[in-house]
């Protein structure tokens, strides 16, 4: 399975090459007018917090240069990326930052290293609370290219906002090496994203499209059980298929793992009623939104991993959040599809009263016509035999997150006409 994919995403990289005609431009901008920008790729900005593993959200940086490496789904002419101090509660300095191409691991491809501007000028102080986009790079891009963002941050930043999961590596070094060709300072390394919350092009063979997707969800839209540095997350997925069947679309991520439909918690970001307007609905070049999302809420209220149990959510009250999505999606003239939670059986979140929960919110969802569209992700990934569990080729292991084989799955349901 790995090996096809691996040629499957080399002969995806190679037609969008050849189609998409890019070429470096000598024009130069701010960004913030006259091209018309679509996201590439995206993730979920999130309160510092390690209810997992490790990670340098809570202590920050001081004189640190953070190299992070995302892999985009569109291409364009020129690139500019998103840095966000959402959660931060002190003003951000940014002393320096670079894009460039990625190579292997830490290291990026000679001559393609760009510093980034914002207005015009190397360094910027973003705000607590703030967020802010980079001036154009003259970077071509290709679909399904690995951009590597670097960061040099003199200054001590405090706690970090960030995106917890993020299934790939990213690097830290002492002092300033934004401007390495080679790894060999970036001698720390953690799966989480820092700062870093978006990626936009323009320019290219689909500069005027409007046809953009975002995924939005919990864990299972994050990608939590596929395996690091090889994208095998759903919409990673979902945009190679869009791609090989000549239907090339942007897919950006905006799942964070644990997250809940209509409740906060202090480690999974805030609840989806709240940051769907800010993350969702905000991404330029967008047209479709993919829902899923709300078994956290279900077992949230009888699980105490990895943080005492949330408040106890009814079938109807979880219902209820997802017709303020649809609601909030249809104001700002965006399809929304809704997608059925998959199986729970044999999990930390199995028992018949949560269970029950998800068979009722699984069946609003297909029968009620509140959604645009559904796609029903329970039984792509169910066991044909024990359609409560999730079928053992594509379980990861804990009952609950599907594996690579299992997002591949999930993106094979979607019917590419509902997008």
């Amino acid at each position: 399975m790995h090996t096809t994919n691996t040629l499957r995403r080399t002969a995806i990289a190679v037609l969008t090459a050849a189609t998409l005609g890019l070429a470096p431009t000598a024009l130069a901008d701010t960004g913030h007018q006259g091209p018309s920008w679509r996201a590439a790729w995206a993730a979920s900005p999130q309160a510092p917090t390690a209810p997992f593993t490790a990670n340098w959200s809570q202590q920050g940086f001081e004189n640190q240069t953070v190299r992070q490496v995302v892999r985009v789904t569109t291409g364009g002419t020129r690139a500019r990326i998103e840095l966000t101090n959402r959660y931060g509660s002190t003003p951000l300095r940014i002393t320096g930052a670079t894009v460039a191409r990625t190579a292997e691991g830490g290291a990026v491809r000679p001559g393609s290293v760009r510093q980034l501007r914002f207005d015009g000028r190397a360094s910027v102080t973003i705000p607590a609370g703030g967020t802010l986009l980079s001036d154009a790079a003259n970077l071509p891009v290709e679909a399904f290219g690995s951009l590597t963002v670097t960061l040099y941050l003199a200054e001590k930043t405090g706690p970090a906002t960030f995106h917890h999961i993020s299934s790939a590596t990213s690097y830290r070094a002492d002092g300033d090496h934004r401007g390495d060709l080679t790894g060999t300072a970036f001698r720390e390394t953690s799966a989480s994203w820092y700062f870093l919350s978006g990626v936009e092009v323009t320019g290219g063979r689909d500069s005027a499209c409007r046809n953009g997707v975002v995924t939005f969800g919990d864990s299972i839209t994050d990608g939590v059980g596929s395996t690091a540095d090889a994208n095998g997350r759903y919409p990673d997925e979902l945009a190679e298929r869009l791609a090989e069947a000549g239907r090339p679309r942007a897919v950006v991520n905006h799942g964070i793992a644990g997250n809940q439909v209509v409740n906060d918690t202090t480690w999974a970001g805030e609840k989806a009623l709240t940051r769907f307007r800010q993350d969702a609905l905000a991404e330029p070049g967008v047209r479709t939104v993919i829902v899923l999302e709300g078994i956290n809420d279900i077992g949230g209220s009888t699980s105490t991993f990895p943080a005492p149990p949330t408040p106890d959510v009814s079938a109807a009250r979880l219902i209820a959040g997802h017709r303020t999505l649809i609601r909030e999606a249809h104001a700002k003239g965006l399809r929304i599809v809704g997608a059925t939670l998959t199986p729970i059986k044999g999990s930390f979140y199995d028992s018949p009263a949560n269970e029950a929960k998800r068979e009722a919110v699984n069946d609003w969802i297909r029968t009620s016509g509140a959604y645009d569209a559904v796609v029903d992700f329970d039984r792509a990934v169910a066991d044909p035999a024990d359609p409560d569990r999730i079928l053992k080729a594509y379980d990861s292991g804990d009952g609950l997150h599907p594996n690579d084989a299992g997002y591949e799955a999930m993106a094979g349901a979607v019917d590419l006409d509902e997008l």
